[in-house]
């Protein structure tokens, strides 16, 4: 092992760059820069969506014969070790001449692993480059393989004394602009968002992501659950993305959203699909903006849990807490995502 050179660490987060052009699937996000011996960029990969060349293969496919040969790839994932509906790519590296391999995460597959001990079996150098963004790429992605289900985060905003709105109803704004512009940055950072028809029909949401400074943040796919019919003149007939909806069994509409690719949903309203999320379990993650107002009365930020004696609280596990303008940010995991 001669060590991570500063040129392989730089195409490391090139790799990244271009990992993130490639679409969220059922397979996974994947980079890949070639680096010739002088550290100078050859060629780069990434992969384009399920059955497309994987990252390693892309890249080469830029060079000609013989190009490869000496050369170093670094690719954000453990190059893959089994032949599914395309071939090994660590015998794709071998066979082109590469002679050093720079990975960042562990491939965690059964059938696709040890793809690294098959490179230096064939007496290929290989380093792993240990850095959290490489597997930050593939956690949702990994997550759904565990589950067979997206990660969900529940998000709601609430006045201190626990209240999403005022008792007629109203609740544009409770919290103030810097914690509603977090609220759309992740909005951006998830595949999907998902609301309740009662909050489509009450509030007429856009649920696009609004980035100030930003022209083309990613869009979350919009999907509504619930049995009412959401209206032709709704704002989320006219979202950037195609809407979907979704029945009451919860766990079946988020099966069939992640044999789709979607990795990860946004629970953003109301009340009662955010406690429904909870109740069954299937909430990993919570978002809370707690506004310093009182409001009183019977509008509740989150509706019966199930929960009937202090033994069957919903324990948590509160990963941030921070300061947003004038609101307070809590993010939590559930016992589940542990």
């Amino acid at each position: 092992m001669s060590g991570i050179t500063a040129a392989e660490r730089r195409a490391m987060a090139r790799a990244r760059e271009l990992a993130l052009q490639g679409p969220r699937s059922t397979n996974p996000q994947v980079g890949a820069v070639i680096l010739a011996t002088d550290g100078r960029t050859l060629a780069e990969g990434f992969h384009r969506g399920t059955g497309s060349p994987h990252a390693e293969v892309d890249a080469l496919s830029r060079l000609a014969a013989g190009e490869a040969t000496g050369a170093t790839a670094v690719v954000t994932l453990e190059p893959c070790n089994h032949t599914g509906r395309t071939g090994p790519c660590a015998l794709a590296l071998i066979d082109a001449g590469i002679g050093r391999v720079v990975y960042g995460a562990s491939d965690p597959g059964d059938e696709s692993s040890h793809g690294a001990t098959r490179l230096r079996e064939a007496g290929v150098e290989v380093d792993r480059l240990d850095v959290p963004e490489a597997d930050a790429l593939i956690a949702d992605w990994l997550f759904v393989q565990h589950t067979g289900r997206p990660r969900v985060t529940v998000k709601w905003a609430q006045s201190l004394d626990g209240r999403a709105a005022a008792a007629d109803g109203t609740s544009q704004w409770i919290t103030g602009p810097e914690a509603r512009a977090h609220v759309h940055r992740e909005r951006s950072a998830h595949d999907a968002i998902a609301v309740g028809t009662g909050t489509v029909l009450a509030d007429d949401p856009k649920l696009t992501a609004r980035i100030e400074g930003v022209d083309d943040a990613p869009q979350p796919i919009p999907v509504v659950f619930g049995d009412r019919v959401v209206p032709e003149a709704a704002a989320l007939r006219r979202h950037p993305r195609q809407l979907r909806t979704a029945g009451h069994d919860l766990e079946r509409e988020l099966t069939a959203l992640a044999a789709d690719g979607i990795q990860s949903l946004y629970v953003e309203g109301g009340p009662t699909l955010a406690s429904a999320f909870i109740r069954a379990g299937l909430a990993d993650r919570l978002t809370v903006y707690i506004a310093p107002t009182l409001l009183g009365g019977p509008r509740t930020a989150i509706d019966a849990l199930g929960v009937d004696t202090i033994d069957e609280q919903r324990r948590l596990t509160v990963t941030r807490l921070d300061q947003l303008g004038r609101d307070l940010l809590v993010e939590a995991t559930t016992e589940g995502e542990h």
